[in-house]
């Protein structure tokens, strides 16, 4: 099927729902872990005015989350509404395949919305050509530079050179062709920052601000105690590409490197704060969806880790706030696990229309306005093994409201189940505890039962690895059923 039909075919789908299709800005950045916001106090020292501003006259999402703590499958799954293994977008290598449909190009196409793109694409490996569905394009190869380089910068098809803080150009960009729009049509501006990814890099004016503050190393950063049950794997860590003895081959600090990231950061908020000076001489403030998230989180310590791609909060969790006055008022919170794969069916909401069926996830915007809505009670998360990093193994979990169970494919360690209710920094891993097994059990049936429904695994008759990782621990190898192998389709 040709990618003309398969637009055609989504825009017969998509019945109007007879709603004002509003202006939408959505606001991505790197590595911006769920609680470093001044308003959460991560650390004492944070400062994001303008994003706490957001925070107090919209709505706060506390349990958001990706569905792949890595760039390139969490930036596809925004733009597809899909998990990975249904996108296909599975590291920061594969290429995007063909005929793949991001949601701006429904925008654009079948509601009349001018849209464009600013910043880091990431995908499909260093590219920084114009993608389909964008009026507008400004981006740059790979991660980027956060200071002028010989690469620069693509502006529609051309090479331009960067001329100052990526971060602060962008937006310039950005406000610069908001200004040009029709006011008599709506818009879609996609502002994909690079901050706050490392090497952390601060704009000048903020370069030392945090220097002397006092960083508090989490509880989960000493070693672990064998009564915790974490898997070797991640204990071996420690002394690896992402862990706190040795990470990245380098003698680095973790309290300096999270102070540089806290000052990386304080740009972002400045230029949060002037979209939003910009969308108030419009009079378009309170009438546009504003939407605010990051890509993954990031670990600085916690379970002896740095980076992300693990399945623990510090990792999969994200910052998201979400402003419109008019749709939700002022100082809400939207406590439900949402995720990634709904943005695309939320913006596709506000602009009057219907997700299309290959979409994965939902609207929140109803649960935004506290309306009753049908949502889910677990979050599928998948990672899947890199060969340029192959310290972190094939991960699929699944996150509920209390609890998460992980599990690890080709790896013989222990799985992982932790109550969030009561153990919120998952430092007691519950998997052989006996209270729990049928927890686990049920878990484990419903992380399969996603992955079957969406179309991403092979699931063999005996897939209940947790039972016989219990029987081969208690020394009953020869009632344990083989390990299942999983296989995405």
């Amino acid at each position: 099927m040709t990618r003309r039909s398969l637009l055609a075919g989504a825009g017969a789908a998509l019945a109007a729902q007879g709603t004002k299709a509003r202006n939408i800005v959505f606001i991505l950045t790197d590595d911006h872990r769920y609680d470093a916001m001044g308003f959460l106090k991560g650390q004492s020292f944070l400062e994001t005015p303008h994003l706490d501003a957001m925070a107090a006259n919209g709505v706060h999402a506390p349990n958001a989350f990706v569905t792949t703590a890595l760039c390139s499958p969490s930036r596809a799954s925004i733009l597809t509404g899909q998990y990975a293994h249904k996108h296909r977008v599975v590291d920061n290598n594969n290429p995007i395949p063909a005929g793949t449909i991001y949601f701006p190009e429904l925008l654009r196409r079948r509601a009349g919305y001018q849209t464009g793109f600013f910043g880091k694409w990431h995908m499909g490996g260093e590219g920084d050509e114009p993608q389909p569905g964008f009026d507008r394009w400004v981006s740059f190869r790979g991660q980027g530079t956060y200071w002028p380089s010989r690469n620069g910068l693509n502006v529609d098809g051309q090479k331009v050179a960067q001329k100052g803080y990526i971060t602060d150009e962008l937006t310039d960009y950005a406000l610069n062709w908001l200004g040009k729009t029709n006011r008599d049509k709506p818009f879609f501006m996609y502002l994909s920052h690079k901050a706050t990814h490392s090497e952390f890099e601060p704009a000048a004016r903020h370069k030392g601000k945090f220097a002397n503050a006092k960083f508090v190393y989490p509880k989960s950063y000493a070693p672990a105690k064998p009564e915790q049950g974490l898997p070797m794997w991640v204990q071996n860590q420690r002394n690896s590409w992402h862990g706190v003895e040795y990470p990245y081959h380098s003698k680095l600090d973790i309290a300096e490197y999270y102070k540089r990231y806290a000052e990386t950061l304080c740009g972002v908020d400045d230029n949060v704060g002037r979209v939003m000076a910009a969308l108030k001489s419009r009079n378009q403030l309170d009438s546009t969806l504003v939407i605010y998230m990051g890509d993954n989180g990031f670990a600085f310590g916690e379970h002896g880790l740095i980076d992300k791609r693990t399945a623990y909060e510090e990792s999969m969790r994200v910052p998201m706030l979400l402003h419109c006055p008019e749709l939700f008022g002022r100082g809400k919170k939207l406590n439900e696990v949402v995720a990634n794969i709904d943005i695309a069916p939320t913006c596709m909401e506000a602009a009057g229309l219907k997700a299309t069926p290959e979409m994965q996830g939902k609207s929140f915007l109803g649960l935004a306005q506290g309306k009753k809505t049908e949502w889910r009670d677990g979050l599928l998360y998948e990672y899947y093994w890199e060969r340029n990093f192959p310290q972190t193994p094939t991960v699929h979990a699944i996150r509920g409201d209390r609890y998460k169970y992980i599990r690890y494919q080709g790896l013989w360690d222990v799985d992982e189940l932790y109550d969030l209710q009561n153990d919120p920094l998952e430092m007691q891993n519950l998997i052989d505890s006996k209270e729990h097994q049928s927890v686990a059990v049920e878990m484990n049936k419903k992380l399969f039962g996603i992955l079957e429904s969406t179309g991403g695994m092979y699931i063999p008759l005996n897939s209940d690895r947790t039972l016989n990782q219990q029987k081969l621990r208690n020394g009953e190898a020869s009632k344990a059923a083989p390990f299942p192998t999983t296989i995405v389709k």
